[in-house]
């Protein structure tokens, strides 16, 4: 006859040692995890960002900031977590990041980096990467973000003279301003195809006023030249032919 009480006794010690097997197995594994200090895992964000291999880092990251807000590493992991989130392309994840880094710290030594950053992160939003690659035009898509990036890099410039990131910034204040210049030409083109040459005029005068610099003002101007014409106001016309030659010969 089967005895129940030895049954239940032997079933009890069975899950008791197979729960001691389980937390005894593998020793090793457990004290490394436990045992794993904040500055060897930051080193591993930091080596998975070398790799480029920014998502790994992202989580390891996050995972410090919010273990360790005031920690000794704390600051520098915000940065590098605003970074690897730009490189990921996690731009909507970036700038909250950067915004609340700069609130809570307007006078950190990198301040000028995270302000370089938020410029390199607006430049890149809403860009169609794969516009991009074929050399498409993407000029009439929404220019919120450039315009942001102009201003970040602008704040760079005025507010930390002394930067490295001085030159770079510059440089791709030329690249935002030609980007919004060549949006109001394509809202111009879009204007004269459907006859309304006084918008696209207006368009063409905030290229030639406002972005003088930009490699869009000849086109500008030419579709001005069309626009009085369709328009018959022939001063003007003559008077943008003028500017237009002037231009084209410089």
């Amino acid at each position: 006859m089967l005895n129940f009480k030895f049954v239940r006794h032997f079933s009890l010690l069975v899950v008791l040692s197979g729960l001691l097997s389980a937390c005894t197995s593998s020793p090793d594994e457990i004290e490394r995890i436990s045992d794993r200090s904040p500055q060897a895992r930051y080193q591993d964000a930091k080596d998975f960002i070398n790799s480029e291999l920014y998502n790994r880092a992202i989580t390891i990251l996050n995972d410090l900031e919010s273990r360790y807000p005031y920690g000794p590493l704390s600051r520098q992991v915000q940065i590098d977590l605003m970074f690897a989130y730009y490189k990921a392309d996690r731009y909507e994840e970036a700038l909250p990041a950067i915004d609340r880094f700069l609130k809570l710290n307007p006078n950190h030594p990198q301040s000028d980096f995270v302000v370089y950053l938020k410029g390199l992160v607006n430049q890149e939003k809403g860009l169609n990467g794969f516009q991009e690659f074929f050399g498409l035009s993407n000029a009439d898509k929404d220019m919120e973000s450039s315009r942001a990036a102009f201003a970040d890099f602008k704040k760079l410039i005025k507010k930390y003279p002394d930067s490295m990131y001085i030159e770079d910034a510059k440089k791709r204040m030329v690249t935002v301003l030609n980007r919004l210049a060549e949006h109001e030409i394509v809202i111009a083109q879009y204007y004269m195809r459907r006859s309304s040459y006084v918008a696209a005029v207006n368009r063409c005068k905030y290229v030639v006023e406002y972005y003088k610099d930009s490699t869009s003002v000849v086109p500008a101007l030419k579709i001005m030249v069309e626009a009085y014409d369709k328009l018959g106001l022939e001063q003007m016309k003559s008077d943008a032919e003028t500017v237009l030659a002037a231009n084209s010969a410089s």
